[in-house]
């Protein structure tokens, strides 16, 4: 049953309240009393106050089904007859024709880039019109990002996602500093009462940017341009962000220091515990994730006790000594496969290695992915795309890529916790 015909059934439940009562009141020969004058008056406005909500879901409900409607005999012209404009096997280059609309007025790449908008709009449904100021990227293209040697976005990918608002510069949310207090209360005496009090935590909306640039040569008559450019600027785009979602983490988490002179894999166990517990005590939440460099995993993973047995084995149910870590016997790089204390292990290269006095000490960090908010337009890759001729007279062209975000890990500081110290510095194998 649609939510429009819900909606007309509860005004008809509505009017039929206030035709009972007139019925009533006639049947017995009598006027209405103040009170069944009343009622009828609220049931009367109840169902005027739902005539525009009707309305409202009856042209919902209709766009739903055209749409609907469309949506199907696209998706049967995409995948049974019609290729992509661009793609990995097309003859077509999407930055050529972005290059060739914008400064040549080449009218079919006009049209081309026009299909593969709409195709964009068909395959990412979630994405709303506001996020199409600018070329979207083909996806194939950011798909060549992994193979590239750069450390990628593992932290952005463990928060929660929001959609960033098409519009502003800053994000704006309430964090209750003074919350409600409940006592016991004993007859006759005063119920307690506590007023609740907040602050607002702004989030600055941040553009992280970046471009190359290429001869009119190179955009006018090279080949896989596409591929060497746009995947290498995009694979940028991601590593900068999460290394700024990681200095995120790094500011506002809770401190746990270890601090070690000939630090070790068993000295290094009880603040693993301690960062733990001291998110379970403050947050009132236990973490779910921790997240360290490759190195560091490395270190664990290379320690072994007095009888050169090693302290991270491949499976809980292995036969010998307790483990420190488990995991499948591999070191992957991202989702390690391992866990510690029953928490994933995540490795992260853009964790910084240069911290301390002594600039070489790294940073774990325990947390609860579900309070890393970060906020992201559409799929979140960067779709804008422009060019600038800075350069024109040396027949060279700025590609620009750039996109917007924001991101926070201060919602709740306390169920993130930092192990820092001189137990971390650069080990040794």
């Amino acid at each position: 049953m649609s939510m429009s015909t819900k909606l007309s059934e509860k005004r008809e439940a509505h009017i039929a309240d206030a035709q009972a009562i007139v019925a009533s009141a006639e049947a017995e020969a009598r006027d209405l009393t103040a009170d069944e004058d009343d009622a009828i008056g609220v049931a009367l406005r109840s169902a005027k106050d739902l005539d525009a909500s009707i309305a409202q879901h009856q042209e919902l409900e209709a766009r739903s089904i055209a749409s609907a409607e469309v949506r199907k005999e696209t998706s049967v012209a995409v995948v049974k007859s019609e290729p992509r404009t661009y793609s990995p096997h097309a003859d077509t280059s999407f930055i050529r024709d972005a290059y060739g609309a914008q400064f040549n007025g080449d009218f079919q790449a006009q049209e081309r880039l026009a299909r593969h908008m709409r195709e964009e709009r068909i395959e990412r449904r979630d994405v709303t019109s506001a996020n199409f100021a600018g070329l979207m990227v083909p996806q194939f293209l950011t798909d060549l990002v992994a193979p590239l040697a750069r450390a990628g976005r593992v932290t952005a990918n463990l928060a929660r996602k929001h959609q960033l608002p098409a519009q502003g510069l800053t994000l704006s949310i309430s964090k209750v500093t003074t919350g409600s207090a409940v006592a016991l209360q004993t007859e006759g005496s005063a119920v307690q009462e506590t007023n609740m009090d907040d602050t607002k935590l702004d989030l600055t909306v941040k553009t992280f940017a970046g471009q190359q640039n290429v001869s009119r040569q190179s955009l006018e008559r090279g080949t896989n341009i596409d591929s060497l450019v746009m995947s290498d600027l995009v694979s940028a785009y991601h590593t900068t962000l999460n290394t700024a979602v990681v200095a995120d983490i790094l500011a506002n988490a809770t401190s746990v220091a270890y601090t070690d002179a000939s630090p070790t894999v068993p000295e290094l166990y009880p603040k693993m515990l301690s960062a733990i517990s001291g998110i379970q005590t403050s947050y009132f939440a236990g973490p779910d994730v921790i997240i360290m460099h490759p190195r560091r995993l490395a270190f664990i993973l290379a320690a072994v006790d007095d009888q050169k047995r090693p302290l991270a084995i491949p499976t809980p149910n292995g036969q010998g000594n307790p483990a420190f870590a488990y995991g499948d016997g591999s070191m992957q790089y991202g989702v390690s496969k391992y866990s510690i204390v029953g928490l994933p292990v995540f490795t992260d290269a853009t964790i910084s290695i240069v911290e301390g006095a002594g600039t070489n000490e790294d940073t774990i960090y325990v947390g609860n992915s579900q309070e890393l908010h970060l906020w992201e337009e559409g799929s979140g890759e960067p779709m804008m795309l422009r060019f600038e001729q800075p350069k024109g007279a040396e027949l060279d062209v700025t590609m620009i890529v750039y996109g917007y975000s924001a991101f926070t890990s201060n919602r709740y500081p306390a169920s993130w916790a930092r192990i820092g110290g001189t137990g971390l510095v650069t080990p040794t194998f």
